[in-house]
């Protein structure tokens, strides 16, 4: 994805609220989870905005969010559990926007895109 024009409120909430005193990787996954865990009020409803090979999720389908997947799967990238035929599937929340949602869900969504979009990554 394209590099995002630099946003010095966002940066500063992430560097702040985020991922301050991460360390390592691991200490930063563990920032970012809490912290959509904590601010992303579930459920909501979500529509996919890419399409991803390790999902079935296509572009443009709705879906309904029920909360983080479970931290060991949120190692490497956020994931969220979402209902999918009768079951519950993870799919990474990068792929997902909620403009019906509140506006914490729709800001904690925003700034997992903003972090990956300029090329962050844990470590």
């Amino acid at each position: 994805m394209a590099k995002m024009e630099r946003d010095a409120e966002r940066e500063e909430r992430i560097t702040m609220e985020i991922v301050v005193d991460a360390y390592g990787p691991e200490e930063q996954a563990m920032g970012w989870y809490c912290y959509l865990q904590d601010t992303m009020q579930f459920p909501f409803t979500a529509v996919c905005i890419s399409k991803r090979r390790i999902s079935p999720v296509k572009e443009k389908a709705t879906v309904e969010v029920l909360g983080m997947a479970p931290e060991e799967e949120c190692e490497q990238e956020m994931f969220v559990e979402i209902t999918w035929d009768d079951d519950t599937l993870a799919v990474p929340l990068i792929q997902l926007e909620a403009p019906e949602a509140d506006a914490q869900t729709q800001q904690a969504i925003a700034d997992w895109h903003y972090w990956v979009n300029q090329g962050y990554e844990f470590g």
